[in-house]
Parts: structure tokens; sequence; C-alpha cells
């Protein structure tokens, strides 16, 4: 299975763009990451709400994200696809499938590149999380936010609940999906997966 991650310069698909893609194969550990520059005309947009700007996020200057050095999205979405018709398991899993397969459908389209998936299904990290959650606390995990109910299962919240520490500022999307990727051993599993995070001990109550 392909555990992947994108960032982007906001969550508008139509109007924002991919600057970078990382993932890795949950098979043969196999490991992707490519970065690229906004199109002319996409723009830079931070959601209301967030703690943190896109460009804060991503440690970078909307300068660097429009770098003219770097590739185009077409072409880092080109190496994406042939990268992952080597994995033995066509499916994904994301911690934003909403967004990150939404992300690489409507700009493959956008550049007249076939998707390389006929039919696949997503594994979505925060479902999960938050069913095991349920399973151990006999509730789902909400905060309030603005006087509404919202999950507080994040990727920093969900390395916490599966024993991790996640301290970072700058996230880049490779990272992110090995994060996710030990995450979601860990919640299915019950094991460790990647020998960099097996200093993170598993709590007693996720171990199977």
């Amino acid at each position: 299975m392909i555990v992947v991650d994108l960032e982007m310069s906001g969550m508008n698909y139509e109007k924002c763009g991919i600057v970078e893609i990382g993932a890795i194969d949950l098979d043969s550990r196999e490991e992707f990451r490519e970065i690229a520059r906004l199109d002319g005309g996409e723009v830079v947009i931070s959601e209301p709400g967030l703690d943190h700007s896109v460009l804060e996020i991503l440690g970078m200057s909307e300068e660097q994200l429009r770098d003219k050095n770097k590739q185009s999205q077409k072409d880092m979405l080109q190496h994406f696809f042939e990268w992952c018709k080597k994995t033995k398991t066509k499916n994904f899993i994301c911690l934003h499938p909403h967004a990150d397969i939404a992300f690489l459908e409507h700009k493959a389209k956008k550049y007249s590149l076939k998707f390389p998936f006929v039919s696949y299904k997503v594994f979505d990290l925060h479902s999960i999380a938050q069913i095991i959650y349920f399973k151990l606390n006999k509730n789902f995990s909400f905060e309030e936010k603005k006087g509404q109910l919202s999950s507080a299962l994040g990727l920093k919240s969900i390395l916490k609940f599966v024993g991790m520490k996640d301290n970072r500022k700058i996230h880049n999307a490779l990272e992110d999906s090995k994060l996710t990727a030990e995450a979601f051993s860990r919640l299915v599993y019950g094991k460790n997966l990647l020998e960099e995070y097996s200093k993170f001990k598993l709590p007693e109550n996720i171990k199977q």
C-alpha cells in the first residue's frame, strides 16, 4: 500500500498547487520525495483557524515556492505516477484523503496525465484512530473550537496516542508520510514499522 502526503499552497485544489509529494511503500519501504514550483496563476491560501500559515508550516517564502529552477508540477506528478506503478498493492493510506487524493486527481486532469489507478481504495488514518480511541475510551476524541465540536485527532495527537512525539514546526511530505505509516502500523498491527521510530515504545493498550 502507498502511504502518501502532499504539501500544498492551500486546500483549494482549483486555486492552489502541490509543492511537494512524499510517499512510502508499506510493503517494500521504498520512498518517494520530490518538490515542484507553483504555476503562475496559483495562490497561497492559509486556512482560517490554523495556528500557523502555509508558509510557516512549509518553512519557505512565497518566492521559494515559485522558484523557476524547480521542476513543474506536471513533471513531479509524472515521476510519482511512474513510481506508483512499481507498488504491489494499489491502495492509498492518508491522513487527509479528501484533500490529498482530490489534489492528485485534479492536477492529473489539469496536466492531461493518466491517473495510474483504475480502481483503488483509501485508508483514512484519522478514522482508524478515532475508532480505536473509541474502543479504548468509550467515546470519540473531540474538542471545542469556536463553539463547535470537532475532531481532536490530527497527526500530532494521533502520534501521541500511539506513543510518539511530534515537535516539528516545519513539515515535509516524506516525513509526514513516514509518520503516517508508523501510526497506521501501530494502530492496525500493534507494532513498530520503521527502525527510526523504534525508540518510541508502543503503549500497552494498543499492542496486539
